[in-house]
C-alpha cells in the first residue's frame, strides 16, 4: 500500500489506513489531502479518500474519487479492494465479489482480500467459491485455527459433512496431547460437539457415539452431551440404553417435554396426534402412574396424561390437575388446557367439572367431595376459567356472565378486564374490546404488556391515532414511529397496516407492510457480522443453525403476512389506479366560475411555494446536522441524525408505475419460501390473470389443487380461469395457438369440470357442499359470473343457507350458530358489491344481527354500536351500587344467578 510514494507520503498513506480502521475520518482526510497536494493523480490515495468520505455519508463524491483512483491505477489491488469495500457498504455484494476477484488477480495471496471475499461468499451462499477461498486461506496460514474451522464449515454448508469431519480430525492432529489449556476449554468443547454433530449428520452414528464417549472428559456442556448421547442411542435402536439415559435426564429436569418424548420412543410407545390405540394408552397410563409416584411434584407428569387418557380416566385426572392450580390462582391455566378442546368429548367434561366447582364453591366454599375450605380467590379463578371456556366454545353470553361475576367478586384483578375484552373481540365488538383493554391498562400504567395489549385492541378497532399516542408512552422521547421501527416492532406495523387497509388508506398501509419487509432484509444483512465472530468464539453449532434459519427466514409468519397484504394493496392499486394531481385538479375545477378558478390557482401556487420553502429549510437542517456529526469524527457515543420522513402518508408508494411488477417481487419470495401455503398460489393466480399470463395462472391452479382440493377459493379460481379462457378470441399467432393447446391438454387434470359445462360443475359443487356457508357463497358468486341473468337464483342460494347447531363436546356449544362471523361478513360483501342487491344485503344484516348480537359490523342488539361505547363499565357501576358486605358468612360470593348481567 502506497509503495509508489516517497517515504514521507508513504507514512501518510499508512496513517490514512490506520485512521480509517480507528474511525478517525477527519484525520484520515487531512493526511490524504496532504498527499494529493503533491501527487494529485495517485490512485490509491484517491481511493482511500473516497472510502473515508463514504463513511461520512458523502457517497456520490466517494464513488467519484474511487473510480478516478481506479482509472489512474488499474493494476493496484488496493484500488480494487477499496472499490469492493465501497460496494459492500451499499450491500451490492455481487459487484463487491467481482472487485475482490480482480484484486486477487493482481495479488492472489493477499490474506485480507481473501478473508473479505470468503465473508461475502458465505453471505451470498456461494458455497463452491467459499470452499475454494477457505482452502487458499488455510494453505497460506496453516497454523491459524480459524482457517481450519472455516474450511470445515465451508464443506459442511456445501453438504459434505464427511469431508468436514476429516478436516477437524486433521486439525486435532496438530494439537498437543494436553490441549486445551484452561482458557480455551469452552472453545475446544464446542468444536468437539460440532464434530459429533457432523458425524451424526453424515450418518455415522456409531462413530459419533464413540467420539462422544471418548471425549466426554473434555466436553464442558455436560447436560448437552447427555442429551446428544440419549438421542444417538435412540437412533441406533439401542432402546434399553436410551431408556436409561432419558430416565437420568428426567431426574435432572422432569418438566422437559423432549425428555418425555424420548422416553416414550425408547419404550416403543408411538404417539401420533392423539390417535393412540388401546394398548398404547394402557402402556402410557402405566408409565405415567410410575413416574407420578417417582416425581409427585412434577407438573408435566400430571399434564401429559391428559392428552391420551380416555374420557373415564380423563375426568378424574383433569379434576386432580386443575384443583391446586385454581387454588393458587394461575391465570395461564386455560392456555395449558386449550389443546384438549380439539379432542372429542373432553371439552364437555371440562365444562361439567368447572360448573360443579362453581356450584360447590358457592354453596359450601369447597370443591366437590371435599370438606376443606377454599380461599375466596378460588371461586374467582374458577369463574375466570369458565369465562375462557365459554368464550372458546363461542357461547359469548355465558362467557360474559361468568367474567362479570368475577369482576363483581374482585374488581381489582387486571386479567379479568383483559379476558372480557378478548371475549368482546371474538364476539365481533372491537370497540368494546379496545375500551376494556384501556381500562386494564389504566389499572397499571407501568406494565408494558398491558400497554401493548391495549394498542393492539385499539388498532383492531381502527383507532389508529389513539393507538399511536398510547404506544408513545413506552417509546423513547415519545417518538413512537422511529422507535417502533428501530425496535422492529412488527406486530404493531402489521396491525396498523391492516387498520389502514380496512380504511382504504393504501399508501399508509403499504408503508407499514414494506417496513416489515425491510426488517427481514436487515435481518439477512445482520448475519454478515457473525461470519467471523462465531468462528472466532467457536459457537459453531449455533452458527450453522443460524445460517440455516436465515435460508428459510422469509417463511416466517410475519413476513408471510406482510407480503400477502402488500400484494393485495398492489392488486387494488392496479384495479383502481389513484388519480393524478392534474386529474384531481381538473375534477375540482369542473363547474367552477372563472373567478373561482383563478382564486383556486393562486391558492395552489402559494401552497406550492410554501411547501418548497419548508422542504428547503428541512434539507438545510439535515445538512447542518450531518456536518456537525461528521466533525465529531468517530468519537464514542456520536450517533447519526435521524432523517425526516418525507412521505409520512405513503403517497409516493401509490404512484408506482407497475403495481403488478411490484407485487410479483413479493410473490417470488412467497413461492420460494411459502409454497406449502394455499394463499400463496391464490395470489399468484390473481396476479397472472391480470397479466394475461394464462400458463402461469394454470400452474398456480394446479398447485392450488394439491393443497386445497375442497376449498371454495380454489373452485372460484378454476371456474373463472376456464370461463376467461373460453371467452378469449381465437388466437392469431403460433404462440397463442400453442398456449391454447396446452390449456386443453391440462383441462383433464381438473376432475371437477371434466365432461361438464362450467354451470354443471358449479351446481355439482353446490350439491356436495350444501351445509357450508363459505362453499354456498362461492357457488353463488360463480353462478352470477357465469350467468348474470340468474342473479335471483344466486341470492336464493345464500338466503336458503341453514345455520346448523353443534351439541355435546364439539367446539361450539349447543344453541350457538356454527357460522363464523367472518363468513357472514363475506356473504354480506357478496350481496352488496358482487350481486349489488341492497335489499338482500339488508335482510342478511338483520338475520346476522340476531345471530351475532355483539357484532358491531351487523349492529347487533348488544354491541357497543347499539348500546354505547361505555357499556363495558356496567360491572363497575353494579359493583358500586351493591350494599356493603356482599360476601356470605364463610367469606364467599353469594349466588348471583338471579342477577341479570347484560354488559
Amino acid at each position: 500500500m502506497g509503495s509508489s510514494l516517497p517515504p514521507k507520503e508513504a507514512n501518510l498513506f499508512k496513517l490514512i489506513a490506520k485512521s480509517y480502521e480507528t474511525k478517525q475520518y477527519k484525520k484520515g482526510l487531512k493526511a490524504a489531502d496532504q498527499i494529493l497536494k503533491k501527487f494529485p493523480e495517485h490512485g490509491e490515495t484517491l481511493a482511500m479518500k473516497g472510502l473515508t468520505l463514504n463513511c461520512m455519508d458523502s457517497k456520490a463524491e466517494a464513488y467519484e474519487l474511487v473510480r478516478k483512483g481506479l482509472k489512474n491505477d488499474l493494476k493496484s489491488h488496493v484500488c480494487w479492494h477499496v472499490y469492493g469495500l465501497l460496494y459492500r457498504s451499499d450491500r451490492e455484494y455481487r459487484e463487491a465479489i467481482k472487485c475482490y476477484r480482480n484484486a486477487l488477480r493482481i495479488d492472489p495471496e493477499n490474506i485480507q482480500i481473501l478473508r473479505d471475499l470468503s465473508l461475502l461468499q458465505a453471505q451470498m451462499r456461494d458455497l463452491g467459491g467459499y470452499v475454494e477461498t477457505c482452502r487458499t486461506l488455510l494453505t497460506l496460514k496453516p497454523n491459524h485455527r480459524n482457517y481450519w474451522i472455516a474450511f470445515a464449515i465451508a464443506h459442511h454448508l456445501n453438504k459434505e459433512p464427511s469431508k468436514a469431519v476429516d478436516i477437524l480430525i486433521a486439525y486435532e492432529g496438530t494439537l498437543e496431547e494436553d490441549y486445551p489449556p484452561d482458557n480455551e476449554r469452552y472453545e475446544h468443547s464446542e468444536m468437539l460437539l460440532y464434530k459429533i454433530s457432523l458425524l451424526e449428520e453424515a450418518g455415522d452414528l456409531e462413530k459419533a457415539l464413540e467420539e462422544l464417549n471418548n471425549k466426554l472428559v473434555k466436553i464442558v456442556d455436560k447436560l448437552g452431551a447427555k442429551e446428544i448421547q440419549a438421542s444417538l442411542l435412540l437412533k441406533l435402536h439401542r432402546y434399553k440404553e436410551a431408556e436409561k439415559s432419558y430416565v437420568n435426564l428426567l431426574e435432572i429436569n422432569s418438566e422437559n417435554h423432549r425428555y418425555h418424548e424420548g422416553l416414550k420412543k425408547s419404550l416403543g410407545i408411538s404417539v401420533e396426534n392423539g390417535t393412540e390405540g388401546v394398548d398404547t394408552v394402557t402402556k402410557l397410563t402405566d408409565l405415567y402412574s410410575d413416574l407420578q409416584r417417582k416425581y409427585p411434584k412434577s407438573v408435566a407428569m400430571k399434564r401429559i396424561p391428559l392428552d391420551f387418557l380416555e374420557i373415564g380416566s380423563f375426568r378424574s385426572a383433569v379434576d386432580e390437575y386443575m384443583r391446586p392450580l385454581l387454588r393458587k390462582g394461575v391465570p395461564s391455566l386455560f392456555s395449558d388446557l386449550k389443546s384438549l378442546y380439539s379432542q372429542p368429548g373432553k371439552a364437555h367434561v371440562l365444562e361439567e367439572i368447572l360448573l360443579g366447582y362453581e356450584s360447590s364453591l358457592r354453596m359450601n366454599g369447597s370443591f366437590p367431595g371435599s370438606t376443606e375450605q377454599e380461599p375466596p380467590s378460588t371461586l374467582l379463578w374458577t369463574l375466570f376459567l369458565l369465562g375462557q371456556h365459554f368464550d372458546r366454545r363461542h357461547a359469548f353470553d355465558k362467557a360474559l356472565q361468568k367474567i362479570n361475576e368475577a369482576i363483581l367478586h374482585t374488581p381489582t384483578v387486571i386479567d379479568l378486564y383483559l379476558m372480557k375484552g378478548r371475549i368482546f373481540k371474538h364476539a365481533g365488538d372491537a370497540l368494546a374490546a379496545a375500551a376494556l383493554a384501556d381500562e386494564a391498562r389504566s389499572m397499571d400504567l407501568a406494565d408494558r404488556f398491558l400497554n401493548s395489549e391495549c394498542v393492539k385492541r385499539m388498532l383492531q378497532a381502527d383507532q389508529v391515532e389513539q393507538a399511536e399516542k398510547t404506544a408513545s408512552l413506552f417509546t423513547k422521547d415519545g417518538d413512537q414511529h422511529n422507535n417502533l421501527y428501530d425496535m422492529q416492532c412488527m406486530w404493531y406495523e402489521l396491525a396498523s397496516g391492516d387498520s389502514y387497509y380496512r380504511q382504504g388508506l393504501l399508501g399508509k398501509a403499504l408503508k407499514k407492510y414494506l417496513a416489515v419487509e425491510k426488517h427481514y432484509a436487515d435481518m439477512v444483512e445482520d448475519q454478515f457480522d457473525f461470519h467471523t465472530y462465531c468462528i472466532r468464539k467457536m459457537t459453531l453449532r449455533a452458527y450453522v443453525h443460524m445460517l440455516r434459519f436465515q435460508d428459510h427466514l422469509h417463511s416466517h409468519r410475519f413476513f408471510h403476512q406482510a407480503a400477502i397484504s402488500a400484494i393485495r394493496c398492489y392488486l387494488r392499486l392496479f384495479d383502481s389506479p389513484p388519480k393524478s394531481a392534474a386529474e384531481e385538479e381538473e375534477a375540482a375545477m369542473r363547474g367552477m366560475a372563472p373567478a373561482e378558478k383563478k382564486k383556486l390557482r393562486q391558492k395552489q401556487r402559494k401552497e406550492a411555494a410554501r411547501a418548497k420553502k419548508q422542504e428547503a429549510e428541512e434539507k438545510l437542517k439535515e445538512e447542518e446536522a450531518a456536518f456537525s456529526s461528521s466533525n465529531k469524527g468517530g468519537k464514542k457515543g456520536s450517533q447519526p441524525p435521524k432523517t425526516a420522513d418525507t412521505d409520512p402518508d405513503g403517497e409516493k408508494l401509490l404512484q408506482v408505475e407497475d403495481p403488478l411488477g411490484e407485487a410479483t417481487k413479493y410473490l417470488k419470495l412467497l413461492q420460494d419460501h411459502s409454497s406449502e401455503v394455499l394463499e400463496t398460489h391464490l395470489l399468484a393466480f390473481e396476479i397472472y390473470m391480470r397479466k394475461k399470463k394464462y400458463l402461469l395462472a394454470l400452474q398456480a391452479l394446479k398447485r392450488q389443487l394439491k393443497l386445497g382440493l375442497e376449498s371454495p377459493d380454489v373452485h372460484r379460481c378454476i371456474i373463472r380461469f376456464f370461463n376467461d379462457v373460453d371467452n378469449l378470441p381465437p388466437p392469431s399467432t403460433d404462440s397463442g395457438k400453442l398456449v391454447n393447446s396446452v390449456i386443453e391438454l391440462e383441462r383433464s387434470c381438473f376432475k371437477s369440470i371434466e365432461s361438464k359445462t362450467l354451470l354443471q360443475a358449479n351446481e355439482s359443487f353446490l350439491n356436495m357442499n350444501k351445509d357450508s356457508l363459505r362453499h354456498r357463497a362461492a357457488a353463488a358468486e360463480v353462478l352470477f359470473l357465469l350467468a348474470p341473468e340468474q342473479k335471483s337464483t344466486a341470492v336464493e342460494i345464500l338466503e336458503s343457507s341453514v345455520c346448523s347447531h353443534s351439541a355435546g363436546g364439539g367446539e361450539i356449544a349447543e344453541g350457538v350458530p356454527s357460522w363464523g362471523l367472518k363468513d357472514c361478513c363475506l356473504v354480506y360483501d357478496i350481496f352488496s358489491n358482487t350481486l349489488k342487491d341492497l335489499d338482500a344485503a339488508s335482510r342478511w344484516k338483520s338475520r346476522c344481527a340476531d345471530l351475532f348480537p355483539f357484532s358491531t359490523f351487523f349492529n347487533g342488539v348488544k354491541s357497543s354500536a347499539t348500546c354505547g361505547s361505555e357499556n363495558y363499565t356496567y360491572c363497575r357501576k353494579m359493583q358500586a351500587s351493591q350494599p356493603p358486605g356482599p360476601l356470605a358468612a364463610n367469606g364467599h360470593l353469594p349466588d348471583f344467578s338471579a342477577l341479570k348481567i347484560i354488559s
